[in-house]
């Protein structure tokens, strides 16, 4: 898998935004990936040092319109500890 097809977007949410000041970023990776290849991802992607990966699943919702039933896409999110002596992610910083 390519670096860029592991990350799919970065997650920004009020609790993602405090979590920054922890050197912790929040993506939104795909879900065959795994830490080793989140890792190496960022690493090339942004230019940083990861310390560590935290990955979370989530199950898809049951949704309803009318008569017909589904459910929604399953996705996986990942949680990114930098070193204490890397660069920030210059995303985030808006």
């Amino acid at each position: 898998m390519d670096a860029r097809d592991v990350i799919k977007r970065p997650i920004i949410t009020e609790r993602s935004m405090d979590v920054l000041v922890d050197r912790k970023y929040t993506f939104e990776v795909d879900v065959r990936a795994n830490k080793t290849q989140v890792k190496q991802a960022v690493e090339e992607v942004f230019g940083v040092k990861v310390e560590k990966v935290n990955i979370m699943n989530y199950k898809g919702k049951f949704k309803r319109m009318g008569r017909y039933t589904g459910y929604t896409n399953k996705r996986r999110k990942a949680v990114v500890t930098l070193t204490e002596d890397s660069k920030e992610i210059e995303i985030f910083n808006a």
